[in-house]
């Protein structure tokens, strides 16, 4: 007998990330705001190799941001209004 869908498991995209596409976001990810640093770093090392696709654009926008501003976002100090970026800004936030 079939389940319902809404009782399974959240499906997860299995990780399309290269090793040099995972190097290229570690490189993007040093910054000049040594807290980001540590962030990310962490983030990385933990979380890296298993991102999905959407998972990498969102953390390549958030890349784009000025360190100060990517700072504030992570510290909790703002929010960001793009719905697609909070699941993101959440998970650095606990890294």
């Amino acid at each position: 007998m079939n389940t319902s869908s809404s009782m399974q498991a959240p499906f997860r995209e299995v990780s399309s990330l290269t090793p040099d596409r995972l190097a290229r976001l570690r490189w993007r990810a040093r910054r000049g705001l040594l807290e980001n640093d540590l962030v990310l770093e962490r983030f990385l090392a933990a979380r890296g190799a298993t991102l999905n696709e959407a998972e990498v654009d969102s953390l390549d926008r958030l890349l784009d941001m000025t360190d100060n501003d990517l700072w504030d976002l992570i510290a909790g100090r703002t929010e960001t209004g793009d719905e697609m970026l909070k699941p993101m800004v959440d998970a650095l936030r606990r890294a």
